[in-house]
């Protein structure tokens, strides 16, 4: 029996060194070392051995197969390493893959589009703090202490005195407390109210404000900046109107809307079946500001506007939710 284990050993190595790609090396697995392979009929044949020759011819047996199980295996890694080497097929005459570069935020065009209008009109960017006392943010800007939007149902509270701003207007103040008139300033940035989050209201969201202050400043002044602006903005066509609305910051105030784009001013969802859309809110500087920063308001004059930029951008690009600006979602921003 010895004689057949070492016969057996020789023809399995030499069909396993012949044995070119996986097929075959199965074919070889179930020919030896399957259960009924010729290794276990080897096995099978150890009990008809004499009894004082079954410990060795045992001890060969399992020397075999281990030894032919053993240059089984690293012959199969061989084979699976050089078929996964084969798979990965690198063709150097494509042309490489463009890397993937972000794009502006929508509410960063719209703001940029603004500036670009606003700076060709002369107007300054100028910028301030976020986080503001009660003096900038209602005191100066002629609030008086009984005014709803000092209530906490409005206004994010640090302190008494501390507020998050509730509008860029507070720049306004700091910007004519260190600058003497003339004075063209256009105010971007971040403002916070606490609101409920809906489809329409958000707790931040962006404004941009706009102040000029000079002798001799008038309303007529103010509608052509903003109509001007209006039909760089949105197309020559359109049709505009202004009404009187009303603001503790500026006498007089008003509202200005635009035929509604998106719908030629036939009426649709958007502008609830109007026609049309209000962008802005304006005025004259109320005097009563003017005496806060020790200006003169028997010398000067000023205008101021402000809009919000979500709204803004929200019209332009038909986004029906105000939240989904703030959720950076790739696959909304991507369209941008």
């Amino acid at each position: 029996m010895h004689e057949a284990i070492e016969t057996l050993k020789r023809s399995a190595l030499a069909e396993l060194s012949t044995s070119g790609d996986l097929q075959a090396l199965e074919h070889f697995r179930i020919s030896y070392l399957a259960r009924k392979g010729q290794i276990a009929e080897l096995f099978d044949k150890l009990k008809d051995a004499p009894p004082e020759q079954k410990p060795a011819l045992g001890k060969a047996l399992n020397e075999m197969r281990r030894s032919i199980e053993s240059q089984f295996e690293e012959k199969k890694a061989r084979l699976e390493t050089g078929q996964k080497k084969k798979s990965i097929h690198l063709d150097l005459t494509l042309p490489g893959l463009r890397p993937w570069v972000g794009s502006k935020h929508p509410i960063t065009q719209t703001l940029d589009e603004i500036k670009r209008i606003f700076l060709g009109m002369g107007f300054q960017v100028e910028t301030g703090p976020e986080i503001e006392d009660d003096y900038h943010n209602f005191g100066a800007l002629n609030f008086p202490p009984d005014h709803p939007a000092r209530d906490m149902q409005d206004t994010f509270f640090i302190s008494n005195d501390v507020v998050l701003r509730t509008h860029t207007s507070p720049v306004q103040i700091r910007v004519m407390e260190t600058q003497k008139p003339p004075i063209r300033a256009l105010i971007p940035g971040r403002v916070y109210r606490n609101e409920a989050i809906s489809a329409r209201s958000y707790c931040l969201f962006h404004q941009v404000e706009g102040l000029y202050v000079d002798t001799n400043v008038t309303f007529a002044e103010l509608k052509g900046t903003l109509v001007a602006f209006a039909k760089q903005f949105y197309g020559s066509s359109l049709k505009y109107r202004f009404r009187p609305s009303f603001f503790p910051f500026t006498e007089p105030s008003a509202e200005m809307d635009i035929t509604c784009f998106l719908c030629k001013a036939k009426g649709c969802r958007v502008c609830k079946n109007t026609g049309w859309l209000e962008i802005l809110g304006c005025g004259m500087v109320d005097p009563n500001v003017f005496q806060s920063v020790n200006y003169d308001p028997e010398m000067y004059t000023g205008y101021a506007f402000g809009m919000g930029i979500e709204r803004i951008a929200m019209l332009r690009y038909g986004i029906d939710d105000i939240r989904i600006l703030f959720e950076n979602d790739i696959r909304f921003l991507s369209q941008f």
